[in-house]
């Protein structure tokens, strides 16, 4: 059985634990690694979780009550960047892979978004070699706005990342 839902902060061991996973399997996906992430404390993750819901929130999908994937939003804060948000961190555990998990938590954020108050724009970042995410931030109407070259270096090779966006008013032309 599927659940999407909020993470709240007794969740906080389960993302730590697939956090740590997607950072591990999939380093060149994410901008932050297992060395930064795995110090941060579960009291730390569990405060996360515990902040206003509405302006930063991290979804779950579960399956069988196990955590198998994750997508979260933040609003930006300064007066005059308020009406954008940002989608970070999607995986999808690879064994829950090709359910349309990803698709699911993704349309779930964005709905989550449209209903805050003034979020006008949604904003991602995706390295050009997830073409799967691409295709699937494409497929729910984001666009390309630019890019950044040698966006990550690992290991000594770099990776280029793609800046997304989509309007989320009623009214766009």
């Amino acid at each position: 059985m599927l659940e999407l839902r909020l993470l709240t902060p007794a969740d906080a061991a389960a993302f730590r634990d697939i956090r740590l996973r997607a950072l591990q399997e999939e380093p060149t996906a994410f901008t932050s690694s297992t060395e930064e992430f795995s110090h941060q404390t579960l009291d730390k993750i569990a405060a996360r979780f515990r902040s206003d819901l509405v302006e930063s929130f991290m979804l779950g999908a579960f399956q069988d009550r196990k955590l198998v994937g994750l997508v979260g939003f933040y609003r930006e804060t300064a007066l005059k960047q308020r009406h954008k948000g940002s989608i970070i961190s999607l995986y999808v555990a690879p064994e829950a892979r090709g359910q349309g998990l990803g698709r699911a938590l993704m349309r779930d954020a964005i709905r989550r978004a449209r209903d805050i108050e003034g979020v006008e724009r949604l904003l991602l970042g995706v390295m050009v070699t997830q073409t799967a995410a691409r295709q699937l931030y494409e497929s729910l109407d984001f666009v390309v706005y630019g890019r950044e070259a040698r966006a990550l270096c690992i290991d000594g090779q770099y990776y280029d990342e793609e800046f997304m966006t989509l309007d989320l008013r009623e009214d766009r032309p």
